[in-house]
């Protein structure tokens, strides 16, 4: 089974991950800070949190990763 971007988690349960707001939450800002991106994680604990949920659940349905803007 392919991996996807929640921790190396097979797809479908990333899917599952990111479907449920406050997973999609936890889990996009613990990703964000183990790539290095303090930036975005901060980002993504403060603040856009609808708007970055709806973006990385349509991203993880479409294209099996999550969003990567910031590279800071």
């Amino acid at each position: 089974m392919a991996k996807s971007d929640y921790f190396g988690l097979p797809y479908l349960i990333s899917v599952i991950l990111a479907i449920i707001p406050f997973t999609a939450w936890i889990c996009g800002f613990i990703t964000r800070l183990s790539e290095g991106k303090i930036i975005a994680a901060i980002i993504r604990l403060i603040g856009l949190g609808f708007i970055l949920w709806v973006i990385d659940l349509i991203l993880m349905i479409v294209s099996k990763h999550i969003l990567r803007l910031l590279n800071i």
